[in-house]
């Protein structure tokens, strides 16, 4: 039988973040969730969605976050892994990490 998987959206830092995971329970800590086992599409070599990689980045090594029940959007209990996200809490849209251009020459 397939573990069940979250969808949990929440805010963070003017950011609302959505992100997958495994387990998701009432936290030790008081007034706050635990979401744990956090799933990644795992690509190798050509990086196909600069978003992934950056949440990858910030929460690759992340066993459980304790998030605060009033940061929380939304918790949904889905059939499968969707696109993982980082969109402006103002506006909606997602929020895209310019292409990294060269110094100007000296």
């Amino acid at each position: 039988m397939a573990k069940t998987l979250y969808k949990v959206t929440f805010l963070n830092a003017g950011k609302v973040y959505e992100l997958y995971a495994r387990h998701v329970a009432s936290g030790a800590l008081w007034g706050f969730t635990e979401v744990g086992e956090l799933v990644f599409d795992l690509h190798e070599g050509l990086v196909v969605d600069p978003t992934e990689e950056r949440l990858r980045d910030e929460f690759g090594n992340t066993r459980v976050l304790h998030l605060p029940m009033h940061s929380i959007v939304r918790i949904e209990e889905v059939e499968r892994k969707g696109q993982s996200a980082i969109r402006d809490a103002a506006t909606g849209e997602k929020v895209v990490t310019p292409f990294p251009l060269p110094a100007k020459p000296r």
